[in-house]
């Protein structure tokens, strides 16, 4: 897919506004909560006990993960971000906790149950490849009377809220029930709804502001491949999951935006250097949630946040974006786009 540099639908001082209207914002974030663990060193040779290698650590680091990370954008932003989620009653689960309020999020809003592990994933990193991945986690649905309580604590949170964004990892947190009462609640209060879906209850979002799949999940939904050089087929995907708005995400080829009235729009990705994806996802949530809180159209929403991902992706592990960041990657296309036009290449 050919791409186009551009500075976006906004002027810089449009763009201004708009950062600081998001840092008024009060967001919700309710979904699968997570510890992301980092052990990064070196390795120089094979373990005699297996043909593995031997990494010798000598930096230990934490970040919120999931839904975690999401709110953790949102704070980053300067808004104001409630997470809503389950986590145990563990040492992941009080690590956890240490990072929100390091990344100052309050954590009223979690739900602790005994005998339910805080999801955590564990990356041994060595000279700046990942060498494995250890994931502790139960994915079990919640039962009714634990969606309960998770459902009184969003209520909680929603409280003067601005937008809800819904993250799904499938690790169960996001039961048919909970999604039901959470959009249900958001429609009742006029506030717009950001979901980041997986495969499990991917139809389960019914009346969802914006639906932000990626490619591969929308395909294997859909149960069928995407040809993006003819893209009529694909606003047919709005109907069949009954939302409003559809925000796809391509990787490298950026995003494509199909809007209620069917118009299809292609945003380019600006990422000058790909690091670690990990993590970016949830960054365009953060983004674009916030961003139309504050006034911002889709379109507009859709081309900050993909300043945002292509910023995060160039970050190791995972990572937050701040205004300052976003702002400056304006600035720098802003003067590339006056660069090209005098030289007479576009």
């Amino acid at each position: 897919m050919r791409q186009t540099p551009g500075t976006g639908p906004f002027t810089r001082d449009r763009l201004g506004k708009l950062m600081d209207r998001m840092a008024q914002r009060r967001i919700v974030v309710i979904g699968d909560v997570m510890l992301d663990r980092y052990l990064i060193g070196d390795t120089e040779r094979l373990s005699p006990e297996a043909p593995v290698p031997v990494v010798m650590v000598h930096e230990r680091r934490s970040a919120l993960g999931g839904a975690a990370n999401v709110a953790a954008n949102v704070a980053t932003i300067g808004a104001t971000g409630c997470l809503v989620g389950v986590i145990g009653d563990d040492q992941d689960g009080q690590a956890l906790r240490q990072e929100m309020a390091a990344n100052r999020l309050d954590d009223r809003y979690l739900l602790t149950l005994a005998g339910r592990p805080t999801t955590s994933k564990t990356r041994v990193v060595a000279r700046g490849q990942q060498v494995v991945r250890i994931d502790e986690e139960v994915d079990t649905l919640l039962d009714d009377g634990e969606c309960d309580k998770l459902t009184a604590k969003l209520n909680e949170a929603l409280e003067g809220a601005d937008a809800l964004l819904l993250e799904d990892y499938n690790k169960g947190a996001l039961t048919p029930v909970v999604i039901k009462a959470a959009l249900a609640a958001a429609r009742k209060r006029g506030i717009p709804t950001v979901v980041d879906p997986k495969f499990r209850q991917f139809f389960a979002y019914e009346g969802a502001t914006v639906f932000k799949p990626n490619r591969r999940e929308l395909e294997a939904a859909m149960g069928a491949a995407m040809d993006l050089k003819h893209q009529d087929a694909i606003p047919q995907a709005l109907e069949r999951l009954k939302v409003d708005n559809l925000l796809l995400t391509l990787g490298a080829d950026g995003m494509l935006l199909v809007t209620k009235d069917r118009k299809v729009s292609h945003i380019p990705s600006i990422a000058r250097e790909v690091y670690d994806v990990s993590g970016a996802g949830d960054t365009v949530t953060a983004w674009v949630g916030t961003a139309i809180a504050a006034g911002a159209s889709l379109y507009e929403a859709a081309h900050i946040a993909t300043y945002a991902a292509g910023i995060e992706v160039a970050k190791a592990g995972t990572a937050t974006v701040n205004p300052k960041e976003v702002l400056a990657v304006h600035e720098e296309r802003f003067d590339q786009i006056g660069r090209m036009r005098r030289e007479g290449l576009i």
